[in-house]
Parts: C-alpha cells; structure tokens; sequence
C-alpha cells in the first residue's frame, strides 16, 4: 500500500541527474588511473586530475546529501540515496588514497598487474556509470541492473587473484633483499583492490535498491 501511495505522489527526479554527474566523475578518475599505472603520458597531472576529480565527487555527494534532506518524496528510499552516493564517493576516495601513496614513495614505474588493476577499476567504473541512468526505472531494467552487479563481483574477483599474484612476484623479487620495494609495492596492491572493493559495494548497493522496488 505505502508503495502505491508513493507511486501516485510527484519525485524528486534531479538525485539521478547528480548521480550521474558523479559518475561520470569516477570514470574520468578511473581513466586517470589506468593511465598513470600504465606510465603513459605525464604522471604528475593524472596525480593532479584525479585529486580535483575527488573533490570534484565531494561536492556533488554533498549536494545529494542536501537534498535528501529538503525533499519532501524520493524516488527510492532516503537511506539507500545516502548509502549509494557514499559508496560512490568511496571509491574515488580511494583512487585519491592511492594517488597520496604514489607521490609519497615517488613511484614512477609499476608492476604489470597494478597496470591490470587500472584496466579493471575503469571497467567497474564504466559499469557503475551504465546502471545509474537504469535506476530512474529499477522495475524495467532490473534484469541489466542485476546483470551489471554481478559483473563487478567478477571483476572484484580477478582484482582479488591479480593482488595475490602481485605480491607473491614481489616478494619473490624484493622480500629478502629490497624490504622497502615490497613495503612500498604491497602497499600500492592492496590501495587498487581497495578501489575495485568500492565498486562492488555500490554494486551490493545497486542490488539492494532492485531488491526493495521491483
């Protein structure tokens, strides 16, 4: 009955327009990423354009969280808004974090499976960014919608293997004779499948929201 009701009542529809502003962000950031791992181009301004895309996110995650506050009917539940733009924003957090550990250690070259990695974070992202428009009507596309979380899951998976290949290689080449080299390289490891971690949480978020409206 109350979901109905809600049916009949006029939405605030300007969420999935912010949703998709933000994530058109987070796969500019994930190109960025790709890019840096894979040494192409200047290193320092994708560090630098990656950063003002977070902040970029920032702003827009607030704008959300505003207006869930001042919306008088949301087009899904106002805890899963909350929830999914803060997964959202979590993922390109990381990149952030992982862009500070980069700069920190000075790192200007990167294992062939790091460079993996940025190949799948902009996958999710592209993922993230196709199911977002989708949830204007979560009832029509519930069947892509599910497809796509499932996707990540895969993708988190290969990122899950590529980090344990990672650094079972380092600790091979570096963990009795350079201990910085593999301090340094499981760091960075474990910030990418950090990233990739994100992005399933939105898509565990996704799912979630199909879940309660279909």
């Amino acid at each position: 009955m109350l979901r109905w009701f809600r049916a009949l009542l006029p939405r605030e529809d300007r969420f999935f327009d912010l949703f998709d502003r933000h994530s058109r962000v987070v796969v500019e950031a994930a190109n960025s990423m790709k890019a840096l791992l894979a040494e192409e181009g200047d290193m320092q301004q994708h560090c630098a354009r990656i950063i003002e895309l977070e902040d970029e996110a920032d702003e827009i995650t607030r704008e959300v969280l505003l207006a869930v506050r001042r919306s008088f009917i949301t087009p899904f539940d106002r805890g899963d808004i909350k929830d999914l733009i803060q997964s959202m924003d979590d993922a390109i957090d990381m990149m952030r974090k992982t862009v500070k550990t980069i700069k920190l250690f000075q790192q200007t070259s990167f294992d062939p499976r790091m460079k993996e990695m940025g190949g799948l974070i902009v996958e999710a992202a592209e993922l993230i960014a196709e199911a977002i428009p989708l949830l204007n009507r979560v009832g029509t596309h519930s069947t892509r919608l599910s497809a796509i979380a499932e996707q990540v899951v895969r993708i988190e998976d290969l990122s899950d293997d590529l980090h344990d290949e990672g650094l079972q290689s380092l600790f091979e080449r570096y963990g009795k004779t350079d201990p910085m080299a593999y301090m340094i390289g499981s760091e960075i490891f474990g910030e990418l499948e950090k990233v990739v971690d994100r992005f399933e949480d939105v898509a565990d978020e996704i799912s979630g929201i199909v879940i309660e409206n279909v």
